[in-house]
């Protein structure tokens, strides 16, 4: 989600499993309803996460497959990653479901130089390294596959 100023909006979140343990900033997005295409669930969950009401839903730029564990539960996703673009630069209350309040630590605007210079962990964890193509309007052919780190 980038607004007109380019900046990207991150979540700031922390696994309430382990309330002592660092936080992190990801790209808003959560799971797909039955019958939701990717680019649909995005939308929603910028509403929920954000409170953002209108975006322009780009194409798929990256997937990436991943494992994790949070709350205690073991994840295995495919992910599929839109860039989107909005001019609601104001974020609206979230609407948040019960285990993704307990994580929610807050969300804001960073800019593309914010993120390359922040000592913090990101989701995904290339961000800083793919960022920046994006905010320059250089979209991929092809969704990127960025599971793994570049070679």
């Amino acid at each position: 989600m980038l607004d007109p100023q380019n900046r990207v909006l991150l979540i700031q979140a922390r696994d309430p499993a382990n309330q002592a343990g660092r936080t992190w900033w990801e790209i808003p997005g959560g799971g797909m309803d039955p019958a939701e295409t990717s680019g649909e669930t995005a939308a929603r969950e910028l509403r929920e996460e954000a409170g953002i009401l209108s975006a322009e839903m780009g194409p798929v730029v990256w997937t990436q497959s991943v494992q994790f564990t949070f709350a205690g539960l073991y994840f295995d996703q495919d992910e599929f990653i839109h860039v989107a673009w909005t001019d609601q630069t104001e974020l609206g209350t979230p609407q948040l479901e019960a285990l993704e309040a307990l994580a929610f630590q807050g969300a804001r605007w960073w800019t593309l130089a914010e993120v390359e210079a922040a000592d913090t962990d990101f989701l995904p964890p290339r961000l800083p390294e793919l960022l920046p193509s994006l905010v320059a309007g250089d979209l991929p052919e092809q969704p990127l596959d960025i599971s793994t780190p570049a070679q």
